[in-house]
């Protein structure tokens, strides 16, 4: 039989938010959705529509504890808010690198921040954050992606350590491709520097920026029910469970090789023999 949660979900408008949105309902859950807008596709009675801005502070705190106050508790937080953006490291300005740290990894700080002492007072409750396998290694013309993803499992797989004795669970979604318009529409880009052309067309495939793609066109990959179904049915385990959830076709295969070539990189210096 299954226990009514209540689950936050930010980033809610579309792809996989949206997708955890339609799941968590499903499985007879109340669902919060927060989005820079104020209205879904979806129209349930156990469903509210926030607007929130992951990089306003006083609104992420603000907006926990109304759904706290409102709701009487909650279960599940799923940081998914987030941007992707393209660019070289000499590419990239100041504002940019600060405006994606200050969504994919201040936003989910400040809102685990406000979720914590509901959870903690509550004894239970379930944070994820949705990360991805830019997180576990580093790709040309992503670092500041790379760079939020990373210090996002940094905090978290501490976070999982302090408060596992308080009942709250901790789970890194390392997500492969997702078809969503995340990779083409939903993409940010820097302004390049034609130094940059021979590396990028190799790396991405192409020099031109932003890429081209269709009106409409979603990158490939696993579709966002299914990791959002994966995510919805990891989180009704009561077992023991891994800190970081790997979703995606490809996903296992991505990480595998960035993990061999860390420890052949570490195998080179004494010390590190494997």
């Amino acid at each position: 039989m299954t226990t009514t949660q209540t689950w936050v979900i930010t980033g809610a408008s579309g792809g996989l938010g949206l997708a955890l949105v339609k799941q968590a309902l499903a499985a007879g859950h109340t669902v919060v959705a927060t989005t820079r807008g104020t209205t879904l596709p979806i129209t349930d009675p156990r469903l509210t529509v926030l607007q929130l801005d992951p990089a306003n502070k006083a609104a992420c705190h603000r907006t926990v504890e109304e759904i706290a106050r409102t709701t009487g508790r909650l279960d599940v937080l799923v940081n998914n808010a987030g941007y992707g953006l393209v660019g070289a490291i000499e590419e990239a300005t100041e504002n940019e690198a600060r405006a994606i740290i200050d969504v994919d990894l201040l936003g989910p700080l400040r809102l685990t921040q406000a979720a914590l002492p509901v959870m903690r007072a509550q004894g239970a409750g379930d944070i994820v954050q949705i990360s991805s396998v830019g997180g576990v290694g580093a790709m040309a013309f992503l670092g500041l992606y790379n760079a939020a993803k990373w210090g996002l499992e940094g905090f978290s797989e501490a976070l999982a350590a302090e408060v596992a004795p308080m009942g709250i669970r901790v789970t890194l979604a390392e997500i492969g491709a997702m078809d969503t318009q995340w990779a083409t529409a939903g993409m940010q880009f820097s302004q390049p520097l034609s130094e940059y052309d021979k590396v990028r067309s190799k790396a991405l495939g192409t020099s031109e920026v932003p890429w081209p793609s269709e009106p409409g066109a979603t990158g490939g990959g696993t579709s966002p029910d299914t990791i959002a179904e994966m995510i919805v049915h990891h989180l009704a385990r009561q077992d023991s469970r891994p800190l970081r959830l790997v979703i995606g076709d490809d996903a296992a295969a991505q990480i595998a090789t960035v993990l061999d070539l860390r420890q052949q990189d570490y195998a080179t210096q004494p010390g590190f023999q494997a």
